[in-house]
């Protein structure tokens, strides 16, 4: 069983995606802690509504953001996490924090990386500028997390073609759902120990171990 920490910073939507996977058990294992930097953020009450542990741990009682991470690796070791999923989380990882779970962090990004990630594309933002750039298609990308931003292998991307009419809150909306669907695939498959990566590049294989 894959021990599974989650850090978000909101409503947490796509935690809420992996919890219903996991309870209908697509998933080879379970959040065993939730934890946010916001103490207001609705994922903390949807991990709280299924039994899983969830705490807030506030940034500003540390004296920076390295004592910060360092703080959440040593309550995920408390635990034996061995996956790490950003969804939602709005802050940096420290080099430390990636070298502990190196190749153990995903995160969602709501582009077809390389398009519209980095710094500065986040929520609305990205949504805005594919519109404003005349894309034709975009969609959501699940990777995995190194020290750079956005830039870790990719996992899995899913596309949809962007509507004459759409603006950056109806493309939020409708990448959402895809975000809902890829992201707990490729939690499954790591569960499952289905990805390696080469190279740089994940491959996927078909072999369940």
């Amino acid at each position: 069983m894959v021990e599974i920490g989650v850090l978000i910073s909101g409503g947490g939507s796509n935690l809420q995606a992996i919890i219903d996977e996991i309870g209908k058990g697509d998933i080879r294992g379970r959040i065993s802690l939730i934890i946010s930097n916001k103490e207001d953020a609705y994922g903390l009450i949807r991990g709280k509504n299924v039994g899983i542990e969830s705490i807030f741990i506030d940034p500003k009682k540390f004296p920076g953001m390295e004592e910060y991470n360092l703080e959440l690796v040593k309550e995920f070791k408390k635990r034996n996490v061995d996956l790490i999923v950003l969804a939602g989380y709005l802050k940096i990882l420290s080099k430390e924090f990636i070298d502990y779970y190196r190749n153990k962090i995903i995160n969602i990004h709501p582009s077809l990386i390389p398009s519209f990630c980095g710094d500065g594309f986040y929520g609305l933002k990205v949504h805005q500028a594919v519109i404003e750039n005349g894309c034709k298609v975009t969609g959501a990308t699940v990777h995995f997390v190194d020290e750079g931003t956005d830039t870790g292998p990719i996992i899995l991307q899913k596309s949809l073609e962007v509507k004459d009419d759409d603006t950056a809150q109806t493309l939020q909306k409708r990448v959402l759902e895809i975000e809902h669907e890829i992201l707990p695939k490729a939690v499954r498959l790591f569960c499952e120990k289905r990805i390696e990566i080469q190279d740089s590049r994940t491959r996927i294989s078909e072999v369940v171990i």
